[in-house]
């Protein structure tokens, strides 16, 4: 069980490391995997599943951003720069890691949220991406009701 957790830990450590360098390429430009390497905490998270997420985001912002656009309640632009990147991260994973099961992908977004977001922004990035997932993931989550 220990083993277990130290790997969700690097995991969660990860998409921290992932947001924060997301959020400086958004906001200054440069390259996001170079800023991920120089956040503290990179050691001791999962550097691979970190460097994926980042350029994987970065990769298919473009479509990532078109998934859940239909799911917002403004515009893109408008979103925060915090949110938009957890979003982003979301979509990725809801997308493209389906051995990661929805319910994490949206608690992590929502933890996200809570450390790193404003004030009910994770209420908003919860939203979001619970819809998008409805979409993309119909029988795993059809699964998860049956099972309450």
């Amino acid at each position: 069980m220990a083993l277990k957790n130290a790997k969700a830990s690097a995991r969660h450590r990860a998409r921290e490391i992932a947001l924060q360098a997301l959020y400086a390429w958004r906001i200054q430009g440069g390259d996001a995997h170079e800023y991920a390497h120089t956040l503290e905490g990179w050691d001791r998270c999962d550097q691979k599943f970190a460097a994926e997420l980042v350029a994987e985001v970065v990769g298919k912002n473009e479509s990532l951003e078109k998934s859940i656009t239909p799911f917002l309640d403004r515009s893109l632009a408008s979103l925060s720069p915090v949110e938009r990147v957890i979003l982003l991260i979301g979509a990725y994973e809801l997308s493209e890691r389906p051995e990661t099961p929805f319910k994490v992908v949206l608690n992590e977004a929502i933890e996200l949220g809570k450390s790193f977001g404003g004030t009910d922004g994770h209420k908003f990035v919860n939203g979001v991406l619970e819809k998008l997932a409805a979409g993309l993931r119909p029988e795993e989550i059809a699964r998860a009701r049956q099972a309450v």
